[in-house]
């Protein structure tokens, strides 16, 4: 009588079995634990501003602003045309300020300023102050370095940039009309396409951080 062949099939233990599934786990860790590439972070705005669609600014913003929360601190639909309005406003502000405007051809600009706008007896701000001006595309002009004429501000005018006379943005007291120039500040271009001087309105100052309590 021939003698019968078994067949069989070596199953894992228990111990093999938690190895395995430790191994799995460690793995499926590790791709969680994978970061993902990092984007630009947006200002994030606490309130809408009608004009604040342009993200690209944000890829120009110093490293220090980027993913704070921005609020509305002004605008002209909201506030008012005055200048003065603008600068109480702007009283307990200290973190650094995104200006933009659109005129009434709806050419949008503006200006980034390191520090709160207020009045001053002379210029102040930084070197991370910039203009910018989409015509269409984005353009910004950033501190040259040959002066240091960031920001200046009185009861009648807004200023920014400056060289030669002229100023790279102004305001007049009724943040309706101003004008652009090239300047030495930011040696850029005429912000406004079709003419220096332009009618129109701030639409939205935007502010970085909180109040600062007294």
């Amino acid at each position: 009588m021939k003698g019968l062949r078994w067949r069989y099939t070596r199953l894992p233990s228990q111990a093999e079995d938690d190895l395995s599934g430790k191994e799995d786990e460690e793995e499926e860790e590790e791709k969680e634990a994978a970061p993902a590439p990092e984007d630009p972070v947006e200002p994030q705005l606490v309130e809408a501003s009608q004009v604040m669609g342009a993200s690209e600014i944000s890829l120009h913003l110093p490293p220090r602003v980027t993913g704070h929360s921005w609020s509305l601190a002004f605008c002209t639909s909201r506030d008012g045309f005055s200048l003065r309005s603008l600068y109480r406003r702007m009283e307990g502000h200290s973190g650094p300020v995104l200006l933009v405007l659109r005129d009434q051809d709806g050419q949008m600009f503006g200006a980034f300023s390191s520090s709160a706008l207020r009045l001053s007896k002379g210029f102040y701000g930084t070197g991370e102050t910039f203009l910018f001006s989409f015509s269409p595309q984005l353009k910004v002009f950033k501190w040259t370095g040959n002066n240091s004429f960031f920001v200046k501000g009185d009861l009648d005018s807004l200023m920014m940039g400056s060289g030669s006379g002229q100023f790279g943005l102004w305001l007049d007291g009724d943040l309706y009309r101003g004008g652009s120039h090239p300047c030495a500040t930011f040696n850029n271009e005429k912000l406004r396409a079709f003419c220096p001087q332009y009618a129109g309105c701030l639409q939205s100052l935007i502010s970085r951080g909180r109040r600062e309590r007294s």
